[in-house]
């Protein structure tokens, strides 16, 4: 008897993509359809990332794509070299399991997650030469892993102080190392015209985000926060000048949004800012059990999203050595993340965070085996308290099993600030 059906057996390949598009659509159908009053322009971003995730579509054709493992890897560079800055930050519970057999399993998620992803080779957009910063030493690592799979992979030196001159200075140098080295992988020289522009272009999407944040210190706040992750994780891979417009959209859209008082919160619905280990798509489960249960995060600090844009190159003078420094500076100087031996910048960035936003409360996220954030949660809850601003500190990993638990305890932070404002009154 024959038959006319076939059956395709599905190759790992094949398998990996269903589970990650899985991942994706959920979270932004859930951005979509769980909160009301929806924005029209962040229909760029939801199809953007759909793209990208579930239809595998690769974004930069020929482009030469620099992969970067961490946000020290100055962008403003690797524009002026012609090339295009991918982050390699990964949010994938599906690449967190492939990567789990060849970490310890106590490793970070988002190490392990971007291991996984490299040890399946499964890009849209595969990276040319991948540069890695020693910063945290699980990232650190990793590189040397990376490497094992096929990759070029460079490190690029970071200091782990940085209030000396010296550090200042080392830093500067490790900065005029990678440039030369990418350099030489580009077979192009480094212009100061062409620096100058890439330094001109990224502040302007520096200022498109700091425009965006004047409307969340705002009594009506007319985005969501899980919306600004979005925006900003997509700054990772996107095309700086398409990013661009949709963020001049958005801005446009809010600007009426603020004027009609359209608020995506409820009345009492607590303010939060937001810090800790990265939201990086698509785990944005915290920030989403926080929305869901009817806080508003109205700041970050994270290195996926204000650390990224908050701060922004200062040049004396344009000559390229003189804005290879200020970029060094900036990279080195403004980073409050926690693998400093001393982070008072850090402890001071939350405080005035919470002060400018007129925040309620601090949520501090830290990916159970991400020492680092582990280890500075207890000064961070010491200063706050200090500062009588409550704060609730949780620890996650990328499974989807915690939500119920997690949930019961943002709730009840949540409804003791709730209680906290009325008695206020």
């Amino acid at each position: 008897m024959s038959t006319n059906i076939h059956h395709k057996i599905e190759s790992p390949k094949d398998r990996q993509n269903r589970h990650k598009a899985m991942e994706a659509i959920k979270l932004i159908n859930t951005i979509k359809e769980d909160f009301k009053f929806p924005i029209k322009s962040m229909e760029y971003f939801y199809d953007l990332f759909e793209r990208v995730y579930c239809k595998n579509e690769p974004l930069h054709g020929d482009k030469v794509k620099v992969g970067t493992m961490c946000i020290q890897i100055p962008s403003e560079i690797i524009y002026a070299l012609d090339g295009v800055p991918i982050r390699l930050c990964n949010g994938f519970y599906t690449d967190d399991e492939i990567g789990s057999d060849l970490l310890p399993q106590k490793a970070c998620p988002l190490v392990k997650a971007t291991v996984g992803h490299f040890a399946s080779g499964n890009f849209s957009d595969k990276p040319d030469i991948v540069f890695s910063p020693t910063t945290c030493d699980q990232k650190t690592k990793a590189g040397a892993i990376i490497e094992k799979f096929g990759h070029e992979v460079i490190d690029v030196d970071f200091p782990r102080t940085k209030e000396s001159e010296a550090s200042r200075e080392f830093f500067r140098k490790s900065i005029r190392e990678f440039t030369s080295k990418l350099s030489k992988f580009q077979g192009k020289k480094l212009s100061r015209k062409n620096l100058k522009d890439s330094i001109s272009k990224i502040g302007y999407a520096q200022s498109l985000y700091h425009k965006l944040t004047t409307y969340r210190q705002s009594d009506i706040v007319p985005i969501l926060g899980i919306d600004v992750f979005l925006i900003t994780n997509a700054f990772f891979f996107d095309k700086i000048d398409n990013w661009i417009d949709a963020m001049e959209a958005l801005l446009e859209e809010l600007e009426v949004r603020s004027k009609e008082k359209i608020h995506v919160a409820g009345k009492i619905s607590p303010r939060i800012v937001y810090t800790g280990s990265p939201p990086i798509f698509p785990n944005y489960k915290i920030p989403q059990i926080i929305e869901q249960s009817d806080a508003i995060i109205v700041a970050d600090e994270t290195c996926s999203s204000n650390r990224m844009f908050n701060d922004m190159v200062a040049v004396d003078e344009w000559l390229v050595n003189d804005m290879l420094d200020s970029i060094s500076d900036k990279y080195l100087k403004a980073c409050t993340c926690p693998i400093f031996t001393k982070n008072d910048d850090r402890i001071r960035r939350i405080i005035h965070l919470a002060k400018q936003y007129k925040a309620d409360g601090v949520i501090y996220q830290a990916f159970a085996g991400c020492t680092v954030y582990e280890m500075e949660q207890r000064s961070v809850l010491e200063a706050m308290e200090k500062a009588g601003i409550p704060i609730l500190y949780i620890e996650s990993d990328y499974s989807p099993s915690q939500h119920g638990q997690l949930s019961t305890r943002v709730e009840a932070f949540i409804e003791s600030l709730k209680t906290r404002r009325r008695n206020k009154k």
